[in-house]
């Protein structure tokens, strides 16, 4: 169903009646984030390796795509799972050098796909989540069906058992392959062709199946499953039933290689030609598989994963709070996503305590600040928004929410509601030199914090995402508010965050990143 251009208010009501969550909750607005911003202003970053779809390492390499790469990535990895014993699945285990080592994992693809989509992991949007995600990415933006996508998955923190099918097995040997991941005979023939139709066999991986091409026009000797081989289409199926196919994983001079040969033939061709003659099951029937196998992980993990991902219709994007000491003001700052295609009249409402009238801001926006997802089908439009709160207007819990075109957007009375208890301090600064910072925090008075912290998303020895976190010592103690500082250096001042832990054991969580590039410099000796 293409959506592209409906106004707001028909969107809006579509969006509603999927979407289950609310604003704010930090895993599904980053996974709404990863999962929609996927081209133009605010994009994840992931598109810009699969456009165009191909697209490798630069214009001086061809013939090989990271949209294969992805879609082949996402596959070897859940082919571990073994649905008798429920471990094995999608759990990036496939990062480990002792799975890539392996005969059934050859080829550097699996090394190069982690690191394009390594960096853009979280705490909240797992190294898994994000594989999950390249396949879909890939998928949509190559011309292939939308791809239902849920969050929620868990990095694995060792390799996983040997169990990726290879070229060579016989057919009894797949069938049994796919079975072990709760996949029949028919849906292994359908998985294997929405695969193969893009990308191809390089020769570097596999020399005895495919040549060295020397073609300036396919640097990477990638021999290509079909003549479409960067789109994602039913060129698979109508090559392979008319007798014309390529596909080296069908024509091989050693028949042993014809893996595609043997599972396409496997229920006498009654499926491939069922995609031969319709774009439309083959699509259908592709967008259905890989939502499945991408939700194959081990079975402890199943219950903590999300419902699908929608996004939110009206969602409030990099929101920040500092408490401006000098000017005895809360500072409000963010961008709203709309989804629409058309410029509106936004404006920010902030909640004043004592039912006073609301503080009303205009809100920005330029021709840039326009995002797209799923290959275009979906479009956005963003607002950016700032707000000064005088303190002695600010109620207990900062509110607010959003008059578009003169609608009020507040998640149906609920507004946007975030604390005010612990928040970055407008007193922050950094040396000259920007050789160091001191961070400086606001704990509002009876906020009975046990620490106050400093978080940073990092990773593990394993690549796996986790937070760091630097505590902080009462600097100032105050009336109205303390002041907690620590000082760090360049190294540990990017993207900073600010946390909690109440003497209840609770945490508060803070909004906004800060980065000592953005500080101002220290009037006073750090």
């Amino acid at each position: 169903m293409l959506l592209v251009g409906l106004p707001l208010l028909i969107l809006a009501a579509h969006v509603r009646a999927q979407a289950q969550w609310r604003w704010p909750n930090a895993q599904l607005d980053a996974l709404d984030h990863a999962r929609w911003d996927q081209n133009g202003y605010n994009a994840l970053g992931i598109a810009t390796h699969i456009t165009p779809c191909d697209k490798w390492l630069s214009d001086r390499f061809t013939g090989r795509e990271n949209a294969a790469d992805f879609i082949r990535t996402a596959f070897h990895d859940v082919a571990t799972f073994d649905q008798s014993t429920g471990l094995g699945g999608l759990d990036a285990s496939i990062r480990f050098v002792e799975e890539q080592s392996r005969p059934e994992n050859p080829g550097d693809g699996f090394d190069r796909a982690f690191s394009r989509l390594k960096p853009t992991a979280s705490r909240h949007v797992s190294l898994a989540d994000i594989v999950a995600l390249g396949l879909v990415y890939s998928v949509e933006n190559c011309g292939g069906p939308e791809i239902p996508f849920r969050g929620g998955r868990v990095d694995a923190s060792e390799p996983n058992v040997p169990g990726v099918p290879e070229p060579h097995q016989d057919l009894p040997s797949h069938i049994a392959a796919f079975s072990r991941l709760g996949f029949t005979q028919e849906e292994m023939i359908g998985l294997v062709a929405c695969g193969h139709t893009i990308g191809g066999v390089q020769n570097s991986a596999f020399p005895n199946l495919v040549p060295k091409l020397n073609d300036p026009k396919n640097t990477q000797s990638s021999t290509h499953f079909d003549s479409t081989d960067f789109n994602f289409d039913n060129t698979v199926a109508t090559e392979y039933i008319s007798g014309t196919t390529t596909n080296p994983l069908v024509v091989a001079a050693n028949d042993t290689m014809n893996s595609d040969k043997r599972i396409f033939a496997a229920d006498g061709n009654v499926t491939m030609s069922a995609f031969a003659r319709s774009p439309e099951l083959f699509a259908d029937t592709c967008a259905k598989l890989f939502a499945r196998m991408i939700n194959i992980v081990p079975r402890d993990v199943e219950a903590g994963m999300t419902d699908i991902v929608q996004p939110l219709s009206v969602r409030p994007h990099g929101v920040s709070v500092v408490h401006d000491v000098d000017a005895k003001v809360l500072s409000l700052s963010g961008e709203v996503r709309l989804w629409s295609t058309a410029n509106s009249s936004v404006q920010l409402a902030v909640a004043r305590k004592d039912g006073a009238a609301p503080l009303i801001f205009n809100a920005t926006h330029s021709d840039s600040m326009k995002s797209s997802a799923a290959g275009g089908r979906y479009n956005f439009t963003w607002y950016g928004f700032a707000a000064a709160l005088p303190l002695a207007d600010a109620p207990e819990e900062v509110k607010f929410w959003f008059i578009v075109d003169g609608k009020t957007e507040d998640q149906g009375g609920a507004a946007y509601a975030i604390q005010r208890d612990v928040v970055h301090s407008s007193t922050s600064c950094r040396t000259a030199s920007f050789d160091k910072a001191r961070w400086d925090v606001v704990v509002r008075s009876g906020t009975l914090v046990a620490k106050v912290f400093l978080e940073v998303d990092s990773s593990d020895s394993t690549g796996k995402p986790v937070v760091s976190s630097t505590e902080l010592a009462l600097r100032i103690p105050g009336a109205a508010y303390d002041i907690w500082s620590v000082t760090l250096p360049p190294s540990m001042g990017s993207n900073l965050n600010v946390a909690a832990l109440l003497m209840d054991g609770s945490t508060i969580p803070g909004f906004g990143k800060r980065s000592i590039w953005s500080l101002p410099a220290c009037t006073d000796v750090i």
